[in-house]
């Protein structure tokens, strides 16, 4: 049976089905399997979307990092509450998660701070994220700068630059079907630690 039309298992731990999507998507996707829809909320309760790279995950969460006075570091500051979503073109397949986002830790960030290319630890320092620019020369001086300014040594990890963990209380996974009659199953749940409900949904 083609794997890619088998039903989804919706007797499957959620984490462990998305190890096994997240693991084919690796070797599948072209570019980026990792790349994600994070949405958030401003502060007058407008939706604000981007993609960011998720650089952890298990049942502790899903983790990304970014610098903490962007745009939406500042929305996750006002409004924890978040949502992902992961669409893996070539499987035909997505993942949709919502949940509440908590700081990672600090030992935490930095590990992967210092697991960065040395061009994209300056580039943290050298980028005030989402703020006006006044030209590309404007970022290109800052980046100089902060290049010379760290030039025989290693870059710590910005105060602002920190990881975020969104934990879920709700995955969804969805899998494309002919006809149009995907697949979806949806485990939910009130709170982390409480037993998961899983409900197959209509396409």
């Amino acid at each position: 049976m083609n794997p890619l039309t088998t039903p989804i298992d919706a007797a499957a731990d959620p984490f462990a089905l998305f190890e096994d999507w997240f693991a084919q998507a690796k070797t599948a996707e072209v570019n980026d399997p990792e790349a994600m829809t994070l949405a958030t909320v401003d502060a007058f309760g407008a939706p604000d979307a981007r993609i960011v790279l998720l650089k952890g995950h298990g049942p502790d969460g899903f983790t990304f990092y970014t610098n903490g006075d962007s745009a939406k570091g500042r929305q996750l500051a006002g409004d924890r509450r978040a949502a992902l979503a992961l669409h893996w073109k070539s499987l035909r397949r997505q993942v949709r998660v919502r949940g509440e986002v908590s700081p990672a830790g600090e030992a935490e960030a930095d590990a992967y701070f210092a697991s960065r290319h040395r061009q994209s630890r300056i580039g943290a320092w050298a980028s005030a994220q989402s703020r006006p620019l006044k030209d590309r020369a404007e970022l290109e001086a800052a980046f100089a700068a902060t290049e010379a300014k760290y030039e025989g040594a290693d870059p710590p990890r910005p105060p602002h630059w920190r990881g975020y963990r969104l934990v879920p209380t709700a995955i969804e996974f969805w899998a494309d079907q002919p006809y149009r009659l995907h697949d979806r199953v949806l485990f939910s749940r009130p709170d982390a630690g409480v037993a998961w409900r899983v409900t197959r949904l209509f396409p």
